[in-house]
């Protein structure tokens, strides 16, 4: 086959996907785009998220790639026994091009920068300045020949009867959930560090809103979420599924909800995708290179100091501290009733 066909076509094109959650969300869009212009080529996708991209259509082998160094060699392995003749880089590391040689690819392309340019086949400089995070990817398989076909990530839900829906209907029924309103759920973490959440005052005055607004709060995040959950708890009525919303059943659980309440986050960028409407909210990053698309209402509180792109805010949080109860509340109450 490799034989018979121009020698620029891909014939098996491996992606090593981003290491981080929204960012392989934002993804989706080239990587549908390279299956779009090469419907005839196999894509192998490997990456730490890349389960969330299962039965999707987007890869014929899916590889996870944790980044532990000791299962990531050993998914180098099965890559490289992919024999790829082309492979997409979306991470800018230098690591990620070395790794590239190693699986073999002839043509290998990526953004440069990191000193490792010369790794590269085909490369390009970061667009300067920064564009969405979408739309960089979107340009990164445009060295490859890939058409652009969409610019919003769309991922297709579990299906409403599958065993995954039930399972996370049956954990909501078990922490508390009542059965007919609408939940909203608050998701709590950043994987980024903390200058990306909420402050806890405001999560509990948007708990409180919850009767007004005719919806049952239900707070989600990670086991490293477990204190502010329960210092959240010791103040408000709320569901949790904190630390239970697993990865395999997020999907699951963020297409039950009625509206998503998040910072810029990778629950928020799936939920969007998956087409649940989401309430994000931006402080020290900037919505203009990573706000997710489709349903989407973004909600800042703007100050001098933002975007900073800080970890953790060396002062008083005044960006998300500033994000009032009452704001959020307004844009789910409007995603809620179709008006936003």
């Amino acid at each position: 086959m490799a034989a018979s066909v121009p020698a620029r076509v891909p014939v098996k094109i491996a992606v090593r996907l981003p290491n981080w959650l929204g960012d392989t969300v934002m993804a989706v869009p080239a990587i549908r785009s390279v299956r779009d212009t090469f419907p005839e080529a196999q894509v192998l996708l490997a990456g730490p998220w890349v389960g969330m991209l299962a039965g999707q259509g987007l890869g014929d082998v899916l590889v996870a790639y944790p980044r532990a160094w000791g299962p990531r060699l050993r998914a180098a392995d099965t890559v490289r026994s992919f024999a790829s003749d082309t492979v997409v880089l979306f991470p800018n590391s230098f690591e990620a091009a070395a790794t590239a040689m190693y699986w073999g690819g002839r043509r290998r392309i990526g953004f440069a920068g990191d000193g490792r340019r010369w790794l590269l086949t085909e490369s390009a400089p970061l667009p300067e300045p920064r564009v969405h995070q979408i739309d960089e990817y979107l340009r990164l398989v445009e060295l490859l020949g890939a058409v652009t076909t969409g610019r919003e990530p769309r991922l297709t839900p579990p299906e409403p009867y599958a065993d995954g829906r039930q399972r996370a209907r049956d954990l909501l029924h078990q922490s508390g959930a009542a059965e007919g309103k609408p939940m909203v759920g608050v998701h709590l973490g950043a994987a980024f560090g903390p200058a990306k959440v909420w402050v806890r005052a405001r999560i509990v005055e948007f708990c409180r809103l919850a009767p007004e607004l005719g919806v049952v709060p239900v707070l989600l995040g990670a086991p490293t979420d477990a204190a502010l959950v329960a210092d959240v708890l010791e103040r408000i009525s709320a569901v949790s599924l904190v630390g239970r919303d697993s990865p395999d059943l997020l999907p699951s659980v963020l297409a039950e909800m009625a509206v998503l309440v998040s910072g810029d986050t990778g629950v928020a960028h799936l939920a969007a995708a998956l087409g649940t409407p989401v309430v994000v909210l931006f402080g020290p990053t900037d919505p203009a290179r990573s706000a997710p698309r489709g349903r989407v209402a973004v909600v800042r509180h703007l100050v001098p100091c933002a975007p900073c792109f800080y970890r953790v805010c060396p002062i008083e949080h005044p960006c998300m501290r500033g994000i009032s109860a009452a704001a959020v509340g307004e844009r789910v109450a409007a995603l809620l009733s179709g008006t936003s």
